[in-house]
């Protein structure tokens, strides 16, 4: 007896190393499906303890924090040296900010970067040395750690007076480095610059001649209209070139022709000519270069995302699988049904989705799941759970029901449109008949009477939907909770006017009790009313096409606003380190002068432009968005350049092609993307087949582009896994 010990402890031994073996080989499917359902690569270790440290990292809790510190350093900006914690950004009546203390705002900076140097060593470990190396957005992430740590010890040391702060220009990359959508988007605009390129390199030509040109052209006498041309717009090269690249942009249209054109009308066809050529044909020839190269941006992002995804899937079918009994492998492998469940029991996902996930594997029997089975079963996760309405009241009696019905019905929902329609035209007529009348001046009884008709309407038409549809079936419908939401806001407004104010009457004009004047009041019910109007946006097909344009847009936008907030933070940055002060107040607590006559029309100073300015990074924020509209830009160039030199120009400009030219582009492009798939696929969505299972119902990216997407081949996914440098197969 003795004799088999050593063997019963080997078969103990083997029996709970293949127990760990399996147990390692669940949690190694519960990663794989989750990085499918998070779109995520998955190249990184898969031991046990590194996938419990993959997990953790990307928990919700932990990528909150990593977003609230990132948020942090960039907010740092408004804080820092010069601060924008003033009531107004205009030099003349700007007081003194508050600096915060040396130490402080770098003590919150030093406790960013170690969070950020915590990141990068778990993001470090998990995908190991050799894909470390390989990986360019990591190697970066060194150097500007290793940068700002460098800069914000010289700072510390410098007690806070170094005039440079070369670190507050790499904090935008910890923005980007963390959103794979931006880098993805960069990629793409890497891609297009040399399209670009060739465009703006034709912009410049045609700039140059067309200088040259004016230059030659508007060379006459003294006193004529040649003259005042060439003194005003064309008296040097640089003023020239400045002058008709502003009306590249349309900006000082006609005013840069007007001198010329007085005298002779001939004159006017070499501004045409020019605007022909730059405005109308270069400049939409470079959108519609950016627009092809984006063209399919959002198709190859989807393509890498279900790539990812099958990925993902294929991998966990992977480690779970087992040869069938009787079967060699390969021709019998597949995956135990209840292996699958216990490994979505302990996956992080919708819980509806695992249900119909589970519901999915039980109706498919007891047998192995195949491969093709088990990607099919992921496929839910494409669809969208379609809440059923909660059933309406019940009544017996006919006048009742009779009631219910007419309440319920989609005519009742008309109605209140076209009194909401109905207020709204009596708010305009009021704004239009005492729109020169001051607010202490005016009779508010006949609107304060319609206001709340309108009002005690509103909250009839929701109480009686309450009535007809029950209060969860009210509830259920978004528009019902939008309208419901602002009744009950505009009947506490009404009822806090009555308490304050009384009954509206004739001459109905009491004195300010709280913090609110019966105006003010009268005021912010009107705004609300206007806000409601919206009500009728998704009664409207073609309006709600463009609305939900709009709001799938909005969803799209985070990598295109990510870039944009990169690239406003960098040039605020750089505007506030080149311009900071040099924007001085003029002398006296007013304008330039009494009557602001002694500045030039159309300058800086006479337009009492003095709000825009870099003196701080809020002020940057606003002077570059001004600029980047280009409606008057020419003012700040003319105005810089005097306060600040000639080279300020470049700064300005180089702002414009990369916000102007460049964003604006790009953001017309995803538009016209976003747009065109909803209209064309419209008709196409509405001939689809009904689903027979009205508990679930594809999502619209399915619908939109489930003909456009190539699934990936079984050998792509088998070569992609052979490649990975961490997983070992349980087979």
């Amino acid at each position: 007896m003795a004799e088999s010990d050593p063997l019963l402890s080997r078969a103990r031994g083997d029996s709970g190393h293949a127990a760990a073996g399996w147990d390692l080989c669940f949690d190694q499917a519960v990663v794989f499906i989750e990085d499918a359902i998070q779109y995520r690569s998955i190249n990184h270790r898969m031991d046990a303890g590194s996938m419990w440290l993959y997990r953790w990292y990307y928990s919700d809790t932990c990528q909150w924090i990593l977003s609230f510190v990132i948020f942090l350093i960039l907010f740092l900006a408004f804080i820092e040296t010069p601060s924008s914690l003033t009531s107004t950004s205009d030099v003349r009546y700007r007081s003194a900010p508050w600096d915060p203390p040396c130490g402080l705002t770098e003590s919150i900076e030093g406790l960013c970067l170690l969070v950020f140097v915590a990141d990068l060593s778990v993001k470090s470990y998990l995908v190991g040395w050799a894909q470390f190396q390989k990986s360019l957005w990591l190697l970066d992430y060194l150097v500007v750690l290793v940068v700002s740590l460098v800069d914000w010890t010289v700072s510390l040391s410098l007690v806070c007076q170094e005039p440079l702060r070369l670190r507050r220009l790499l904090r935008p990359f910890f923005l980007l480095q963390n959103s794979s959508m931006m880098k993805k988007t960069l990629k793409c605009i890497r891609w297009s610059l040399w399209e670009m390129a060739s465009v703006v390199l034709l912009l410049a030509l045609h700039l140059s001649v067309f200088t040259m040109f004016g230059m030659l052209l508007f060379t006459g006498e003294e006193g004529d209209g040649q003259d005042k041309e060439r003194l005003t717009y064309f008296r040097s090269l640089p003023e020239a070139l400045t002058s008709l690249l502003v009306l590249l942009t349309t900006a000082n249209n006609p005013d840069v022709m007007i001198p010329a054109y007085s005298k002779n009308r001939a004159y006017a066809i070499f501004f045409i000519v020019f605007t022909l050529i730059g405005s109308l044909f270069l400049m939409n020839l470079l959108t519609a270069i950016i627009y092809n190269q984006f063209r399919g941006y959002l198709v190859k992002s989807l393509q890498a995302s279900l790539f990812r995804k099958r990925l993902g899937t294929r991998a966990a079918y992977e480690v779970l699988c087992t040869p069938a009994e009787g079967e060699a492998p390969p021709r019998g492998v597949g995956v135990k049904p209840q292996d699958l469940v216990q490994v979505l029991q302990k996956v992080q996902m919708d819980g509806t989705h695992r249900q119909a996930i589970v519901e999915k594997v039980h109706s498919y029997g007891g047998g192995l799941l195949s491969a093709d089975k088990f990607q099919n079963l992921f496929n839910e996760l494409d669809r969208r759970v379609v809440k059923e309405r909660p059933p309406r009241p019940e009544y017996r009696s006919p006048l009742l029901q009779s009631a219910q019905f007419l309440f319920g019905h989609r005519w009742f929902d008309y109605l209140g449109n076209a009194v909401v329609l109905a207020n709204l035209v009596s708010i305009c007529v009021f704004l239009v008949r005492d729109a020169d009348v001051l607010p202490r001046d005016r009779d508010d009884f006949i609107l304060g009477i319609l206001n709340c008709v309108f009002i005690l309407y509103y909250l009839a038409e929701m109480l009686l939907k309450v009535f007809a549809l029950g209060l969860l079936g009210y509830l259920s419908c978004p528009s019902n909770v939008f309208d419901g939401l602002l009744t009950v806001v505009l009947l506490v407004l009404e009822l806090s006017t009555l308490a304050l104010y009384r009954f509206p009457h004739p001459g109905w004009k009491p004195a300010v009790h709280g913090l609110l004047s019966l105006w003010d009041m009268v005021r912010l019910a009107n705004m609300l009313i206007v806000f409601r109007f919206l009500r009728i946006v998704p009664g409207m097909k073609l309006m709600a096409v463009v609305a939900s344009t709009i709001l799938g847009l909005i969803k799209n936008m985070q990598a295109f606003g990510g870039i944009l907030v990169v690239v406003y933070y960098v040039f605020a940055i750089v505007g506030i380190t080149l311009f900071r002060g040099v924007i001085v107040a003029p002398p006296g607590n007013g304008s330039l002068a009494p009557d602001n006559g002694s500045a030039p029309c159309g300058s800086y100073e006479q337009l009492e432009y003095w709000a825009n300015n870099f003196d701080d990074f809020a002020a940057a924020l606003v002077t570059l968005w001004n600029v980047m509209v280009v409606n008057n830009w020419q003012v700040f160039l003319d105005a810089y350049r005097r306060y600040a030199g000639p080279w300020s120009k470049i700064y300005f400009v180089l702002w414009w092609l990369v916000s102007s030219v460049v964003w604006v582009n790009l953001f017309l492009a995803l538009i016209l993307e976003n747009f065109l798939h909803k209209w064309d696929r419209r008709s196409h969505l509405q001939s689809l087949p009904r689903d027979p299972d009205p508990t679930y119902e594809m999502t619209t990216l399915e619908l939109l582009f489930g003909h456009v997407l190539e699934e990936p081949t079984e050998e792509e996914l088998i070569e992609k896994l052979q490649r990975h440098p961490h997983l070992q197969l349980c087979r």
